[in-house]
């Protein structure tokens, strides 16, 4: 008797069960996120004779045919280079989907990589994700953290929870700079925000021909095949996904994210690609817009009354370019063009396999042309790009003699030695028809960019531009607008927060469609904007960026900024001001303005200049003081690794076993465009300071050091406590000196954006070039310990 009631009871509290799930499963899936899991759909008895067997079926919570995701990210482009769009660049799969789908021209991205990229994954504004700066210069201020809180699921999270399968390929620079280590945490990685599968690099930028990769969480060699370059590397690795998730499992959707990184610095794409583009540059960036303007007119990109806005005047003119040094100018333009139509050919790689699959014509494509406006970065023109972001003054001419004299001249730019950025009135030109570049938040230089979208089963070609105000952080409503997702109230457990981002998708089949969204706050490093109702007002801020030596940081005070007032309906480019004409407008747009900032985090404005600007002692990084390594520990972040830059003095003693003749790297940091590395070469024991490219101080024994076990200490000593200050650096084996070099101008802030620390070895980029051909170049001696110390 008592058997029979369990049994009948168990089958009530079934059927009760899958009613609840059911019901609730109906009532508030939309609220609670991931769902709950599927009950079972077997009947267990307390014997295999009483029970009955069914695989449970996981329930469709999409919509019939919802559409795979492609979103193409390209960094750094700028509204007017692409040929799509009036630019002189070929871009045959971006004008490709335009034709086969449909173009926008106002729609915007923050000023800024990581930012843009926080905004885009998760539908809201970039300080409310903790983004007001890329990660390296994160400050505890909520809007600064640089990291996405867990109030702010993705949209691989969410499309995870309804069934979708996501990639991440490429760039990704949304993770705190102190997590990138093999012991983790993972949860700020592409894996723990929602995507299935990563491969790329954890950083702001990288070597194209030797970047330092991760898939998932693990750091994996690139292939070392002639002729490598990353970009084509992604889109291999974006169409393998592809292919093993059809294969795999055809019934569920994908979203492929494919953000490589190109075009950022540093320019580098092989010699037959910016070739394509020999003397198409000559007539200099001023003539170059004039050009871009009358195409993007002749096109109808851009609205018949639209005005080509002056130059700012900080920046330099072509004719006031030496004509020795117009060559070079003109070969960096080359270089950055080839490399941009060479990224847009492997976008076209992936669309061709769409199309091989069969599943080209459900699939969703956006194709989002920058992540920012262009960069400036390059000030003047650079064979070592970050020696802007260390704040090192260096002059073209002494750029041109270190290219001549040690890199063979011309054809070294865009190969695998320099990381080579190009002069800003390229980046300026590549704006057209707007003010000023990329880090610039009160102009459309700094934050409009080409948007194509393609969805041949859904969206019906038109050559009609759309012209609606658009922001990167609606690309995730209109995602989840057309699949019929209501943003979860709950991930995790964890409430969540509004999205900022309002539907497009009314666009997609009217040119004219009225979007809701009538306010949106633009602010990065203290450049700010507010668009609201067909107005714009904005402040450029206290930074030039392609003129560090003009802002106006020391003793700047944001609330005596001058603002100005642009009345969209009539100026499309932010030709004129109306800040004196119309004192009231610009009251109301400020009061906007700080409304906004209030709601978004924003606020201390100027937050995300702290570190960079003012406080660069404060950058997150490790607090540990001393360090004890071993053989075969690599990939150490610069943050986590003892630091040799300026002003920083260390002791590093070294326990080998040294054989005859012993050649390879014991320890180095960094890589070919700056570090310091520590190595042997035929039984000589040598060290080379490599001073962001400019500047190379070698030390080495005269002869060579003892076999067996050795003592070998490295001795930098800072001569002051100052950027760019000299460091004395000493050899010493077994107690004597054997080497001794002063290292007259050091780095300030960090080496490489994205190489590392190693042991026994040098991955990534050779510190030195005389051994870049040998690379990894592994120590064939033993290490046994290195002990590294500050000493004071």
């Amino acid at each position: 008797m008592n058997l029979k009631i369990t049994i009948v009871t168990q089958k009530l509290m079934f059927f009760l069960f899958a009613f609840i799930f059911v019901f609730a499963g109906q009532c508030f899936a939309h609220q609670n996120l991931p769902f709950p899991k599927t009950p079972s759909a077997s009947k267990a008895g307390i014997t295999l004779q009483d029970s009955e067997h069914h695989w449970r079926q996981e329930p469709n919570r999409l919509p019939k045919d919802a559409p795979n995701i492609v979103i193409f990210l390209t960094d750094d482009t700028g509204f007017g280079n692409t040929s799509t769009f009036g630019g002189p660049i070929n871009t045959p799969t971006l004008s490709r989907l335009a034709d086969e789908g449909i173009k926008y021209n106002a729609f915007h991205t923050t000023a800024i990589c990581s930012p843009t990229r926080a905004s885009l994954l998760t539908g809201r504004n970039h300080h409310r994700v903790g983004y007001g700066q890329i990660s390296e210069f994160a400050t505890d201020w909520d809007g600064y953290i640089g990291a996405i809180p867990r109030e702010t699921a993705t949209l691989p999270q969410v499309l995870g929870a309804y069934g979708y399968t996501s990639a991440a390929f490429g760039k990704w620079h949304n993770t705190p700079t102190t997590d990138i280590n093999p012991s983790g945490p993972f949860d700020q990685w592409p894996t723990g925000l929602g995507f299935n599968y990563f491969y790329g690099f954890l950083a702001g930028e990288a070597s194209q021909y030797e970047p330092m990769l991760f898939e998932n969480t693990l750091a994996v060699d690139y292939p070392k095949t002639k002729g490598y370059h990353l970009t084509e590397d992604l889109a291999d690795h974006a169409i393998t996904f592809m292919r093993n998730q059809r294969m795999s499992r055809p019934d569920k959707p994908f979203m492929v994210y494919f953000a490589p990184g190109a075009v950022h610095g540093p320019h580098q794409v092989a010699k037959e690609w910016a070739d394509k583009y020999k003397g198409k540059f000559d007539q200099g960036w001023e003539a170059l817009r004039q050009e871009i303007f009358k195409r993007q007119k002749e096109m109808g990109i851009i609205p018949d009354n639209a005005e080509l806005t002056d130059m700012n005047p900080t920046m330099q003119k072509w004719d006031d370019i030496p004509k020795d040094q117009r060559e070079f100018q003109t070969r960096l333009m080359e270089v950055f063009a080839g490399f941009l139509e060479h990224t847009d050919v492997q976008y076209g790689r992936i669309i061709d396999e769409l199309e091989n699959l069969g599943i080209r014509e459900n699939t969703l494509v956006i194709y989002i042309s920058g992540d920012n406006g262009s960069s400036a970065e390059g000030i003047k023109g650079s064979i070592s790009e970050l020696l802007a972001q260390n704040s090192m003054p260096t002059t073209v001419e002494e750029h041109i003699k270190v290219l001549d004299n040690e890199y063979g001249g011309l054809d070294a730019l865009g190969g695998p030695l320099l990381e080579i950025m190009y002069h800003h009135g390229w980046a300026w030109a590549g704006s057209t028809p707007f003010k000023d570049t990329k880090l610039i938040a009160a102009h459309f230089g700094g934050t409009r960019n080409p948007l194509v979208i393609s969805w041949p089963a859904k969206i019906k070609p038109d050559t009609k531009i759309r012209s609606q105000f658009l922001h990167v952080n609606d690309v995730a409503a209109t995602i989840y607008d057309i699949l019929n997702i209501t943003p979860p109230d709950f991930y995790n457990g964890v409430a969540q927060d509004q999205l900022d981002g309002v539907s497009f998708a009314d666009t997609f089949d009217n040119a004219e469609a009225i979007i809701k969204k009538n306010t949106q706050y633009f602010e990065v490093m203290g450049s700010r904007g507010i668009y609201k109702d067909g107005w714009f007002a904005g402040t450029f801020g206290p930074r030039i960026p392609w003129d560090p030596t003009a802002s106006k940081l020391k003793g700047w005070n944001p609330n005596d900024d001058v603002w100005e007032l642009y009345d969209l309906s009539k100026d499309f480019s932010q030709a004129h001001d109306l800040a004196k004409d119309n004192p009231a407008k610009l009251q109301q747009m400020k009061d906007a303005f700080l409304v906004e900032a209030a709601n978004n985090k924003v606020f201390p404005i100027g937050g995300s200049l702290y570190v960079v600007a003012y406080h660069p002692e404060e950058m997150k990084s490790t607090a540990l003081t001393e360090w004890n390594m071993y053989e075969g520990m690599t990939r150490i972040p610069e943050s986590q690794a003892p630091k040799f830059m300026s002003g920083f003095s260390t002791h590093s003693t070294i326990d080998a076993d040294v054989p005859e003749n012993a050649s390879g790297v014991i320890y180095s940091v960094g890589g070919i465009s700056a570090g310091f590395t520590v190595y042997m070469d035929e039984g000589v024991l040598k060290a080379e300071y490599n001073a962001m490219t400019m500047n190379r101080y070698k030390i080495s024994s005269k002869e060579k050091i003892p076999t067996g076990k050795v003592k070998i200490e490295v001795i930098v000593k800072a001569q002051e406590k100052k950027p760019l200050a000299p460091s004395l650096v000493t050899l010493k084996v077994n107690g004597k000196t054997v080497g001794e070099v002063m290292a007259k101008t050091t780095v300030p802030a960090i080496f490489t954006a994205s190489e590392s620390f190693d042991v026994g070895m040098d991955l990534g980029s050779a510190v030195a070039l005389d051994y870049h051909d040998r690379v990894p170049f592994k120590f064939n001696g033993k290490i046994n310990k290195i002990n590294i110390r500050y000493t004071d």
